[in-house]
Parts: structure tokens; sequence; C-alpha cells
């Protein structure tokens, strides 16, 4: 019964940036690991940035001093933050939840579209 729902993304301009979010029923204190991934058309999932519960984070190096990951554990939510995007950011992001304790498994979302023009 656990669900993640992604909002936020758009349509941007290369060097712009947005927000995602990741919206999780429940509380997240169970979740040990949160991340992001994204998929661009024709490529594999790949990793983006993840972030424990106790506040460690871990980003992708194309994506290290671009982006920032954040938990905000009171309304349940994960952030990414990006900033200076550019066109090959473009993919669908994916918002991924592992619990080690209550609903014990890895959770995944829907994905929301990012695009990034020139």
């Amino acid at each position: 019964q656990v669900q993640l729902v992604e909002s936020g993304g758009g349509l941007v301009q290369a060097g712009g940036s947005l927000r995602l979010s990741c919206s999780v029923s429940g509380t997240l204190i169970g979740a040990k690991t949160m991340a992001w991934y994204r998929q661009a058309p024709g490529k594999q999932r790949e990793f983006v940035a993840s972030i424990t519960n106790s506040a460690s984070a871990n980003y992708a190096d194309f994506v290290k001093g671009r982006f920032n990951v954040a938990r905000l554990f009171a309304k349940n939510t994960l952030n990414l933050q990006m900033n200076d995007l550019k066109p090959e950011d473009t993919g669908a992001y994916y918002c991924q939840a592992q619990f080690i304790a209550g609903p014990v498994g890895t959770y995944w979302g829907r994905g929301t579209q990012v695009t990034v023009f020139s």
C-alpha cells in the first residue's frame, strides 16, 4: 500500500532550475534510503541522487554541484533541487524508497517528466 507520487517536472530552458517532489504515503522513518533515478527514451534507468534517514547524501558524478536532495520528514516528502539544467538531463525522473522496517522492500513512483531545451 506504499505509494510514491512525483511532481514538479516540466519544460525548462538549459541553465534553468526545477524542483521535483516525491510525496510518500505513511511515515518515512523506516526508509533507510530514498533516491531519485532518471530514464531517457531508449536509455537504461540511471541513478541520480540518494539520501538516508540520517541525511547522508550521495550523487551521481554527472549531477554533482548542480543537484541537491533533501528529505522533509514532517511532510513525508523527498525533494530534488535541480540547477543549471542541461539538455542531457532530459528524462523521466523516478522516486525510490527502500524500507528496512514496516513495509520492507523497494518502492517506486510512476515518474515525472523533465524536458530541458537549448
